[in-house]
């Protein structure tokens, strides 16, 4: 393993995480636009900083090194070809399809230092910002009413999506809501010209150019031998397969994909947020997903195929069997009470972020579930989320893992 990324469990002590705190882009949702930003709501950003701040303490005093999305890609656009390359990427993927307007934009960019630029693209630019020097296209007469030439990204502190590792490498992931494509850019060019990643050597298991959605709440690495990765509204089967093909290929010591299939809809957006590993013997798992569940092996075959099969026991066998226990424990979200695990699950009761073997980060407002978790033996660190939890993601959700001790599973 390489020093910089090393991912072969989702318990072992966490060593390094990428985060992004919350910035000027939560301030420019408003309610008409909250559908197509993907958003339910507007948190209140000064709290929701507060409540991020505190998150980012909490890894610290557990020994983890945090480090922010948008000083890294500043680190990794400090040179003006790079940046150019950057922005002229950027505006192909915004649709900026009208040359004035995308000269407009660059040169507008261009003028500030490099973190204000970052900073400015994830938080949107509003038509109010910029004067078109010359009309050169019918579309800049015919401009209507939406206030933004770039959408601003409000889902970036959620940071688990756009790429995530597993072993060595990482996915960057093609993202499958056009609200969250542009999101990737800023870990391409930190993988691609980032001093520390660039020579590192990082290998890819997935890039976003691919046609096939995949994202990272949907990753989970439960051992050095076994991934699991939920097949959901938002990662697709076939994308599943190219990053089992490349983890086989590459030998990287994984052995078994197991394929979740979950409920496609935005209640259960992801894997990670109705089932997550805490313990070497124990998850968490929203109760409301156990009966529909359907769970896929994905093996190697003879000259680099895969084998597929679809295993029909019940979850906790499937579990023992990979991860060569005697036992698991499935911790159900909200104890298993209808409301409770409604409500919970809504404020991610599940989505908890693991740290050490059975030492977990997790919401305060999820007290029901917080507290069986105590029960079962799981140290709980609970932070405040009044406002982070508007945007429907808890503390995995909002990390993205680069290195983690080795653990023997």
């Amino acid at each position: 393993m390489n020093s910089l990324i090393n991912i072969t469990s989702e318990i072992g002590k966490l060593k390094k995480v990428l985060l992004h705190r919350p910035g000027n882009e939560v301030e420019n949702l408003v309610p008409e636009y909250l559908g197509r930003l993907l958003f339910d709501d507007i948190p209140y950003l000064k709290i929701a900083q507060e409540e991020h701040d505190k998150f980012a303490q909490v890894l610290r005093e557990n020994d983890v090194e945090v480090v922010y999305l948008e000083e890294l890609a500043t680190s990794a656009l400090s040179d003006d070809k790079i940046k150019i390359e950057f922005l002229e990427e950027m505006m192909d993927e915004s649709r900026i399809n009208s040359p004035s307007l995308r000269q407009a934009l660059i040169e507008y960019l261009l003028s500030m230092p490099t973190s204000s630029m970052v900073d400015k693209i994830m938080s949107g630019i509003r038509k109010e910002e910029i004067k078109i020097k010359e009309v050169t296209s019918l579309a800049d007469l015919m401009m209507d009413d939406y206030p933004f030439y770039l959408d601003p990204m409000p889902n970036l502190y959620f940071t688990r999506d756009p790429g995530a590792a597993i072993g060595n490498g990482i996915t960057l992931n093609k993202m499958h809501t056009e609200a969250r494509r542009r999101e990737t850019l800023f870990l391409k060019y930190i993988h691609k010209y980032h001093k520390d990643f660039k020579e590192s050597n990082i290998p890819l298991w997935y890039d976003r150019t691919l046609p096939f959605s995949i994202e990272g709440g949907d990753e989970l690495i439960l051992s050095s031998k076994v991934v699991a990765i939920g097949c959901s509204e938002r990662t697709s089967p076939e994308a599943i397969e190219i990053v089992a093909k490349n983890l086989f290929k590459e030998n990287t010591g994984f052995e078994k994909v197991l394929v979740f299939e979950i409920p496609k809809c935005r209640a259960f957006m992801h894997l990670d947020t109705v089932f997550t590993m805490v313990d070497y013997d124990k998850f968490t798992i929203h109760p409301a997903i156990q009966g529909p569940l359907s769970v896929y092996e994905v093996t190697k075959g003879a000259n680099n195929t895969l084998k597929f099969k679809h295993n029909t026991s019940p979850l906790e066998e499937i579990l023992k069997d990979a991860l060569k226990l005697d036992s698991v424990e499935l911790i159900k979200c909200g104890g298993g009470d209808f409301i409770v695990a409604g409500r919970e699950q809504w404020n991610d009761g599940s989505n908890t972020l693991s740290i050490a073997p059975g030492v977990v980060i997790t919401y305060e407002r999820n007290y029901v579930t917080n507290e069986i978790l105590d029960k079962k033996g799981i140290k709980v660190l609970s932070i405040p989320s009044s406002e982070l939890s508007r945007g429907r993601g808890g503390p995995r959700c909002m990390s993205m893992p680069l290195y983690r001790e080795n653990i023997n599973l």
